[in-house]
């Protein structure tokens, strides 16, 4: 079988046109290939739609950490907890709490730690890389990423957190009322700690930067097609997309099509343990956008303010319930006055609310690199929080698979196989 050189053109279909797909399609154009990005919605229609805008470089907690069962217990049991389950989902994420529960051992929180810094140590050059020279970098502004606490108690809380930190010799601050003061001078005075990452990155229209990625790629001659692909078989040179709206052919097929990634992978052979974190937000009137610099965590109240383009951004809750069941409002409306509390000149009146879905896996880790069936089919999907983060960085490691370049970062910890019974 003849086999392709290396630097030599594929014919590449991307599936999903959130921020992984949109930046690989722009990636693999750099390089050469010739690409068709699908989706079966409009550019940034899912999860890259409703973010803070916040690319964290060399984050490495994961979301299963040492004593996260307790943690769990307690946000169930508030009153607007920042942690939900939808009674009708409780027996279909069980499975998956089970292995996420088991992530939260030490030894495995270490290992995910260092695979997770691995991939967002890269984020911010990646980012730089990938937008440098167009009108794209213009949307990316070096405002930092952070952290306040209101109590002693939930600063210790996030010590972990910095060990972690410290240990992949991450960049941050660790700052005091007066620090903050500085930095968010309409900040309420209430916050005693902050933690702050200098070097990361704000997004400030997380739409436009996505859609601006499809159009600068469908300019330089790519093809952008509306398509919702239902079956993926794979032959000795080539993969077959098929749906209702017909079928489609390539060399190379990428899967980044994030929560719906699961039932195409489990038709290659792998049975990937996929589900979605809902997440909420809320935008407030556009006067209150200059209120902020950056993205501010209130770790206390478990929500982030993120100043947009179009209005300040309240982003929210992990709500487990699935692709299907309908979006409950209530939590993220619930916050209104924390927010007041906490940006005293903030105008609260409602703009719009919305949820997403957030394709996360146990171990807070992506899948990335070929399926277990074809090196034709490759996987990537699974980012969770760090979809802006790790896009950049994620079709940067796509591109050196397809273009027979050695990937930058080792893909072993991100295969899809890595789950067994745990």
């Amino acid at each position: 079988m003849l086999t392709k050189q290396k630097g030599q053109p594929e014919r590449v279909i991307i599936i999903g046109a959130g921020v992984v797909g949109a930046a690989t399609a722009l990636a693999l154009q750099k390089s050469g290939h010739k690409v068709t990005l699908i989706d079966r919605n409009a550019p940034c229609s899912g999860a890259s739609f409703g973010n803070a805008g916040a690319i964290v470089n060399g984050s490495c907690a994961p979301t299963a950490m040492p004593g996260i069962v307790y943690d769990a217990m307690v946000m169930l049991s508030q009153k607007a907890p920042a942690l939900a389950i939808r009674p009708a989902y409780y027996h279909k994420i069980l499975p998956w709490l089970i292995r996420f529960i088991w992530q939260s051992r030490a030894s495995a929180v270490a290992n995910n730690s260092r695979h997770l810094f691995a991939l967002s140590n890269l984020a911010v050059q990646s980012w730089r890389q990938l937008t440098d020279n167009t009108e794209l970098s213009k949307l990316l502004s070096q405002q930092g990423w952070l952290k306040v606490f209101q109590s002693s108690q939930s600063f210790d809380a996030s010590l972990n957190s910095r060990q972690l930190l410290d240990r992949q010799c991450t960049k941050y601050q660790v700052l005091d009322r007066g620090d903050i003061q500085a930095l968010e001078p309409n900040l309420a005075p209430i916050f005693n700690h902050g933690i702050f990452q200098q070097d990361s990155l704000h997004i400030t229209n997380p739409d436009q930067l996505v859609k601006g990625m499809v159009d600068l790629m469908v300019k330089r001659g790519g093809h952008y097609k509306k398509f919702a692909v239902d079956n993926i078989a794979h032959q000795q040179q080539t993969v077959q997309l098929s749906g209702s709206q017909g079928v489609l052919t390539a060399d190379k097929v990428v899967i980044a099509s994030g929560a719906w990634s699961k039932s195409l992978a489990n038709q290659l052979g792998d049975d990937i343990p996929l589900d979605t974190e809902r997440g909420y937000h809320m935008m407030l009137a556009n006067s209150t956008e200059a209120l902020l610099q950056r993205p501010v965590v209130n770790v206390d109240n478990s929500f982030v303010l993120s100043p947009m383009e179009m209005g300040l951004r309240m982003t929210s809750q992990i709500e487990f319930g699935g692709l299907y069941l309908p979006p409950d409002y209530t939590r993220v409306r619930s916050l209104l006055p924390q927010v007041k509390r906490m940006l005293p000149k903030a105008d609260l009146k409602e703009q719009s609310v919305w949820m997403g879905f957030r394709p996360s896996l146990p171990d807070s880790l992506p899948v990335l690199g070929y399926s277990s069936a074809t090196n034709r089919v490759i996987y990537a999907f699974g980012h969770q929080h760090l979809g802006m983060t790790l896009g950049a960085v994620t079709a940067f490691i796509i591109d050196d698979l397809l273009s027979n370049n050695a990937p930058r970062v080792a893909l072993e910890p991100y295969r899809a196989k890595r789950f067994g019974l745990f």
